[in-house]
């Protein structure tokens, strides 16, 4: 969503991921760690330090096994809230996340400089304890000749509150949108849950199905979010 943390908080979100994908009779199994570190420095800006941790990944290439596992890249960036949300008149809460992916990771997780990357978040509360957001972006990338291009960001997601502390979410997520010539699109279908423990302690598990022949066939997320 836009909202912050707020000024003098901290939030710690993290989970273990479990993706299969296959592409062209390669068959990849991955565990990654994402782990996002939000530290509220106003009441409208935070800052961010994001990455997919430490990554195992096994590989299955016609009988070929490999195992590889290092440390993935590591981003740093800010987001602004920019505007609160009116459910009355429909006007949206709106937040902007700008994002560089820094090249330090380890070497077989590792991209190619510094990758930077724009979105703007938009959601929109709606009766009955429903919502829908939107997220476009932009980032720029290296392909496999390390020549630069510019992709594509686009989510729809449509969320319900069932109760205080419970909620869930569908998503169509096209988290890269490039041309065949730089890797093509990665669309999945989420869908999750998420329940609140206590007012800082959140815990949410996500299914993500791929849609596109790039994205991972089938992953599984168990998160734990946390608020100083």
């Amino acid at each position: 969503n836009s909202d912050v943390v707020g000024k003098g908080r901290a939030q710690i979100e993290t989970s273990v991921d479990f993706a299969k994908a296959r592409q062209d009779g390669v068959r990849d199994r991955m565990w990654v760690t994402p782990t996002l570190i939000r530290v509220g420095v106003s009441d409208t800006i935070e800052l961010r330090l994001e990455t997919d941790g430490f990554t195992h990944q096994i590989t299955n290439d016609g009988g070929t096994r490999q195992s590889t596992h290092g440390f993935s890249d590591v981003a740093f960036g800010f987001k602004i809230h920019t505007q609160d949300g009116d459910e009355e008149h429909f006007i949206p809460s709106l937040g902007w996340i700008f994002h560089v992916d820094t090249d330090s990771g380890s070497p077989a997780f590792r991209g190619h400089g510094w990758r930077p990357s724009l979105r703007l978040v938009a959601e929109w509360e709606l009766p009955n304890e429903y919502s829908i957001g939107m997220m476009p972006g932009v980032y720029q990338e290296y392909n496999d000749e390390r020549k630069a291009y510019a992709g594509g960001i686009m989510a729809v997601v449509l969320g319900k509150s069932f109760t205080d502390r419970f909620r869930g979410l569908l998503e169509i997520a096209g988290e890269e949108l490039a041309t065949p010539k730089n890797g093509g699109s990665v669309v999945t279908a989420n869908v999750g849950v998420a329940y609140l423990i206590t007012q800082d302690v959140q815990i949410d598990c996500v299914a993500r199905y791929g849609l596109s022949k790039p994205a991972p066939h089938q992953q599984y997320s168990l998160g734990l979010s946390i608020r100083f």
